[in-house]
């Protein structure tokens, strides 16, 4: 079998909006010809099926929907005549970044002197969650879906149960009552919604479309397709609570039960995953634990918006570009990073490793939603920072600004949740 090689200064895995803001990044600070590898026909990746509006409006200030928010992206990324390699599978990526990527051509091996992991997130389906009951047609997860009815014109029920509110499960709620189903109800584990609030208003509240808390489906019925959901109330540690059984009658399950960020090639390169966002450990150079892998996007953690992945990934495309046009001897002279660490109410916060040497942004999570509380930073017991926050959600990320001159030279940082 013959194998094509060749060396490359950049290869961006993913041609997502995070693949394609990270190659337009690269391109303008300077790398000749950055490669987008995408597996899928086009580029875009889910961008293209979101056929809502909302995309847009952190970075545009306007409310844009998916497809028209992918055409600002590509038209500029063909104008730098970014190159891409579509229908392309990357099954090998090595400490050393080298890619073997497989397509039509045959089988390529290229030498990239940085990489940037973007290949975005896949959705948990059934199998994941461990649902009993029968396993009949009709069940869906949310972004299949959504590509059934957006892209293919294919409707996938009449009478509709969506199984968790993730912000695409409440969108395709309304999608679904637009077409003409009757979408019967939300069904959430959690005592509050885990979308974003703007899209339980605007998807289930101005649709009547009842969302029911603290529960979930303990069985599926039907033979061929599916002909009813049980479903079932649970207490604050999720156990079943007896008696609270409800009988549903509907022919489609949606599932909209989270997102995994794939990592399997991050994994064959030797990077360190986060146990808590399934991504990599990174610096706020976006840089992975292996030297000149970096990586944005939803591999990295999940998003709420498409917004914060185009700001992310650009800043890894420029990153990227200084890494590669740095020598290796000054790389070599950067100092140790200082870590941070979660406190009280915070599930996660990225970067995790931090260089002290330069601004940075901080991302975070908090484990609950709460009112009116203070996000605390604490470098070697004393607080360096605190932010009031009026309400934090755990769907919603948290953005924060922390400036060179406030980070210690060592030692670690805490963030956490302080009531005053």
């Amino acid at each position: 079998m013959n194998i094509i090689e060749r060396d490359i200064e950049l290869a961006i895995i993913g041609g997502g909006p995070a693949g394609l803001a990270a190659a337009i990044a690269a391109k303008q600070a300077g790398i000749k010809e950055p490669l987008i590898i995408e597996r899928n026909e086009y580029i875009g990746g889910i961008l293209g099926q979101c056929i809502h509006d909302g995309f847009g409006l952190e970075i545009f200030k306007k409310s844009l929907t998916g497809p028209e928010y992918l055409d600002i992206y590509d038209r500029e990324a063909k104008k730098l005549g970014i190159s891409y390699m579509l229908n392309s599978m990357v099954t090998e990526l090595t400490p050393n970044k080298d890619l073997l990527v497989i397509n039509r051509d045959g089988v390529h091996r290229l030498h990239a002197q940085a990489v940037i992991l973007a290949m975005g997130c896949r959705e948990r389906t059934r199998d994941s969650i461990g649902i009993p009951g029968t396993r009949p047609a009709g069940i869906f997860t949310a972004g299949t879906a959504q590509y059934f009815v957006n892209i293919r014109n294919y409707m996938v029920g009449t009478k509709i149960v969506v199984l968790g509110s993730g912000d695409i499960g409440l969108i395709m709620a309304r999608r679904l009552t637009l077409e003409g189903a009757k979408v019967l109800a939300v069904v959430e584990k959690l005592p509050y919604p885990s979308g974003l609030p703007r899209n339980v208003s605007q998807c289930l509240d101005d649709y009547e479309i009842p969302l029911l808390l603290s529960h979930t489906i303990i069985e599926i019925k039907g033979k061929k397709r599916v002909t009813g959901v049980t479903v079932a109330r649970v207490d604050h540690d999720f156990s079943l609570i007896p008696r609270t059984e409800i009988d549903i009658s509907c022919d489609c399950l949606i599932l909209s039960v989270g997102l995994i960020p794939e990592n399997e090639l991050s994994q064959k390169a030797g990077v360190l995953l986060d146990p808590i966002t399934g991504g990599p450990v990174i610096d706020n150079k976006l840089q992975t634990t292996v030297e000149g892998i970096f990586a944005a996007g939803n591999v990295l953690h999940v998003h709420d918006i498409v917004d914060w992945v185009s700001i992310e990934a650009s800043q890894a495309g420029k990153n990227a570009a200084e890494y590669i046009k740095t020598s290796k001897k000054k790389r070599a002279k950067k100092s140790a990073p200082i870590k941070i660490k979660t406190g009280k109410g915070i599930k996660y916060v990225l970067p995790q490793l931090i260089h002290t040497d330069q601004d940075t942004d901080m991302y975070l999570r908090v484990k609950e939603p709460t009112k009116d509380i203070y996000i605390e930073i604490v470098a070697n017991g004393k607080c360096i920072k605190k932010v009031k926050q009026r309400i934090v959600h755990p769907s919603v990320m948290v953005r924060l600004f922390l400036a060179s001159e406030q980070l210690p030279r060592q030692g670690e940082l805490i963030f956490q949740l302080q009531e005053k």
